[in-house]
């Protein structure tokens, strides 16, 4: 979400300004959630802790339904793709350093495998249709790209995008991007934001829906209580 958030913090108005029509537009995305099939290709499977990141618009919704997953021991929200070292928030939200928003996931494959947080990225964090877009958010930064860590994970995502487009789930073909770059965490005001700030409007428009529709179609995955970056 474009804004200064220190500020915004002070001041929710700003959020009503999208207005009534996108607030029912969010909550139908949400409701429209739906379990993707599960990919054909399985990943060879990883021995330790694992890391897999991913772009699905803002940062704070992606973290917090990866924060929600069993298996999953530390999502951190930061900036990929970019060509600018350190990038803030407000350098990438700007849309000029070429950096989308997106989460680290950090992951015990012997819990939760990679295949299965992929379907939940194309199941239930963003829609992999719209270009450099997401709800209300618009711009490069809020692309939906997936950034492989290991060579199985490039060609496990490749071949799962493959798979889906092939299949038509969706109305409009996959524009998902399969990137490479660095990862920079992102301040520290953003991590967590999801669920140390649950009655925040834009959250609870935007992004409490996607972690109820993580619970209802992957209740296996689901995990109440999330990993948190920082201490509580």
């Amino acid at each position: 979400m474009k804004i200064n958030l220190p500020a915004a913090l002070g001041g929710l108005a700003l959020i009503f300004a999208f207005g009534t029509a996108f607030t029912r537009s969010a909550e139908l995305m949400a409701e429209n959630a739906i379990t993707v099939p599960a990919p054909t290709y399985q990943a060879a499977p990883a021995k330790g802790l694992q890391t897999a990141i991913f772009a699905g618009g803002c940062f704070w919704g992606v973290q917090g339904v990866y924060a929600h997953v069993d298996g999953v021991t530390r999502a951190v929200s930061g900036y990929a793709g970019g060509k600018v070292a350190n990038p803030t928030y407000e350098t990438v939200s700007s849309g000029t350093t070429g950096h989308a928003e997106a989460v680290r996931v950090t992951y015990d494959p012997a819990k939760v495998s990679y295949d299965t947080l992929l379907q939940i990225f194309f199941s239930v964090v963003a829609d992999p249709t719209t270009l450099n877009y997401q709800g209300p958010d618009h711009g490069t930064q809020y692309r939906t790209a997936i950034f492989p860590t290991t060579s199985e994970q490039r060609v496990a995502a490749q071949r799962y995008i493959a798979q889906l487009n092939k299949a038509k789930i969706w109305p409009r073909p996959i524009v998902t991007r399969i990137e490479a770059g660095k990862f920079y965490p992102a301040e520290g005001y953003h991590q967590d934001f999801l669920t140390r700030n649950p009655d925040y409007p834009y959250i609870r428009i935007n992004d409490l829906p996607k972690v109820a529709a993580l619970k209802r179609l992957f209740p296996q995955e689901y995990r109440a209580r999330p990993v948190l970056v920082r201490a509580s």
